[in-house]
């Protein structure tokens, strides 16, 4: 099977613009964390939004580690 291979340039667009998303989410996450912070603690929901950004953070980062580690390698 002779499968057409996608140009470097496309597949860059596609696999960054969900990571760029992801850190969009993230801050917006952060920003929303700090300016609702009396209200979710009184609601007892900080701790859920606090998970959220805890798992988010580390995963956009490795997201964009994988990225980079496989432009360098010319895979993409």
């Amino acid at each position: 099977m002779n499968q057409q291979k996608m140009p470097p340039a496309l597949l860059r667009l596609i696999v960054i613009f969900p990571n760029v998303l992801s850190y969009l989410l993230l801050f917006g996450l952060i920003i929303f964390v700090i300016s609702n912070y009396e209200t979710l603690k009184a609601t007892n929901n900080l701790t859920v939004w606090i998970i959220f950004i805890i798992v988010l953070a580390p995963a956009a980062a490795y997201t964009t580690f994988s990225i980079v580690k496989k432009i360098r390698a010319g895979h993409m």
